[in-house]
């Protein structure tokens, strides 16, 4: 079919460089589907000395060398390709793919031997612009950023906790006190942060920052004993000693006379 059009065009006398090279690529591309190369390379270099430097044509001559295993010339013309356009990934596994070949073929001196790559002008790379990512590539993108804050976040929190248990055990409560409230910038609902967090302000004699901290616990898990006691501490600080009584009563509803609440951070 593209045979006849091509006729018929040249016969009306359609002489338009653009219109022909299209038609020879066209043709092109149905030669190298049915596997003949050898007019695949004919007309795509027809289209070629129309419009130097065409993408379409440059690619199927290529492949259409490779298939004749004229490893060289199909070399030549996917580095081209790539002169015009450098995101077109099958010339890229080409290149590579013939790489392998010719370093077998010709051994370490393969590169000699290649024809002249010719340079590509500034003005045939217009392909080189970069078009806007698709939607399906931005949300994969979204969603790989998404993944890999949450494990620096993770990463940052277990950090930050630890260094906060080691201040507490050296005394360091002003030290740890930093720390834990760095922690809950990350995890804000993580409840055994809020019960160290007030270990440290009732350690400083902060009393109504601790009692806060410990609301905040008992809002997370109702049931939390070390909340329950410290909150107890806070409140005997303050001088509440009806609410301290209270704090003392809930711990107790528990049954558990053996828990060690006070002196161990979770």
């Amino acid at each position: 079919m593209f045979s006849l059009y091509l006729y018929l065009s040249l016969c009306a006398g359609i002489d338009s460089p653009e219109d022909l090279c299209i038609l020879y690529s066209n043709r092109a591309a149905c030669y190298l589907k049915d596997g003949n190369s050898q007019d695949c390379i004919q007309d795509c270099t027809r289209a070629l000395e129309l419009q130097p430097f065409s993408l379409k044509p440059l690619l199927r001559r290529a492949m259409a060398y490779e298939s004749l295993e004229r490893y060289r010339k199909a070399y030549v013309d996917y580095k081209t390709v790539l002169q015009i356009d450098i995101s077109v990934q099958a010339a890229h596994d080409s290149v590579n793919r013939i790489t392998k070949l010719l370093i077998e073929q010709d051994g370490a001196e393969w590169r000699e031997k290649l024809p002249e790559i010719p340079l590509v002008p500034l003005s045939a790379q217009q392909h080189r612009r970069e078009q806007p990512p698709s939607a399906e590539v931005l949300q994969a993108r979204a969603e790989k950023a998404a993944r890999d804050g949450e494990r620096r976040a993770e990463v940052r929190f277990t950090t930050l906790k630890q260094e906060g248990n080691d201040f507490v055990k050296k005394g360091q409560y002003q030290d740890a006190l930093g720390k834990y409230t760095e922690c809950l910038k990350i995890k804000p609902e993580e409840c055994a942060i809020y019960t160290n967090r007030a270990l440290c302000y009732l350690k400083l004699e902060r009393f109504t920052e601790a009692k806060q901290d410990c609301d905040a616990a008992l809002k997370l898990e109702p049931t939390n004993k070390k909340a329950f006691y410290r909150r107890a501490l806070a409140n005997k600080g303050l001088k509440v000693n009806r609410a301290s009584y209270e704090c003392h009563k809930g711990m107790c509803s528990f049954k558990s006379r053996n828990y060690k609440f006070f002196p161990n951070c979770v």
